[in-house]
């Protein structure tokens, strides 16, 4: 009986200390669940820097010179991803240009969900217009989604397609955006239109219009030869160029077909690929 005397007094001392959960007493409150990390990109994914450092990057999204107004979320840096083979083929097509005289330069590669779901809510919001002089001058804002501009999926998202042009070389850096700007229609004369370092393909980047369609025959002479020349140095390497947009290619045959990926452009999403 000492023994178990012994025990109850021991027992006992824990419970006033605190140090043990009394029946019927209110339970100390969990500690909050951490946040969810941060999804990585799969190994299939590279920064396009790693396999090709001479193609130029101008990843318009994570700044505020796009048709947004503000840098789109998702893009933490201004990073091109893209699946391994897709970034292979463009090293491919860039080796060809550079003993032409001429450079790639993206626009926009991989493209989270997240960033497609920011378009949709901005497309939504008809109030919000301050890039309409530039970007979408003669289209209805209310019509973004019955014209096709914006969609609630996008192919970017898949890691296999991009946005890009080409650059004459020697390339001259294009100058900063500054927010509040005078905005000129990007389908006016190269010389009114905001400043780029691409050869002119007639309209400038993610130019909402009909003009921005590859083979607009209203587009001739240079500025015709220019986007010509673009799309069969990415043809030769298996990229589908879309029709409506001079700019977008995607690599055949795509790693992930049907895959929508969310994780963000940074550096962090493809470290140690």
């Amino acid at each position: 009986m000492t023994g178990l005397a012994s025990a109850f007094r021991t027992l006992a001392v824990a419970a006033a200390a605190g140090l043990l959960a009394v029946t019927g007493a209110v339970a100390a409150p969990a500690p909050p669940a951490s946040a969810a990390p941060e999804p990585k990109a799969p190994r299939e994914f590279v920064a396009l820097a790693s396999v090709d450092r001479t193609i130029v990057q101008e990843m318009r999204y994570s700044t505020e010179h796009n048709f947004v107004g503000e840098p789109v979320d998702g893009y933490r840096q201004p990073l091109c991803i893209l699946t391994r083979p897709a970034a292979e083929a463009l090293h491919r097509a860039q080796v060809r240009l550079l003993a032409r005289g001429y450079t790639l330069k993206v626009y926009d590669c991989y493209r989270p969900q997240r960033a497609v779901d920011h378009f949709v809510r901005w497309a939504k919001d008809l109030a919000d217009e301050r890039m309409k002089a530039e970007f979408y001058p003669l289209v209805d804002k209310s019509r973004l989604f019955a014209d096709g501009y914006i969609a609630e999926k996008s192919g970017h998202s898949r890691g296999s397609t991009v946005d890009l042009t080409i650059v004459r070389l020697p390339a001259v850096p294009t100058r900063a955006y500054v927010p509040g700007e005078r905005l000129t229609e990007c389908f006016a004369p190269r010389a009114e239109r905001f400043p780029d370092n691409s050869v002119n393909m007639g309209t400038g980047y993610d130019c909402f219009d009909t003009l921005s369609h590859t083979d607009d025959p209203r587009i001739q002479g240079a500025q015709r030869a220019h986007r010509q020349l673009l799309k069969s140095a990415l043809a030769e390497q298996g990229f589908v160029n879309l029709p409506e947009e001079w700019w977008h290619f995607t690599f055949k045959p795509e790693p992930f077909p049907s895959t929508f990926f969310d994780f963000p452009v940074a550096r962090r999403s493809v470290a140690g690929h």
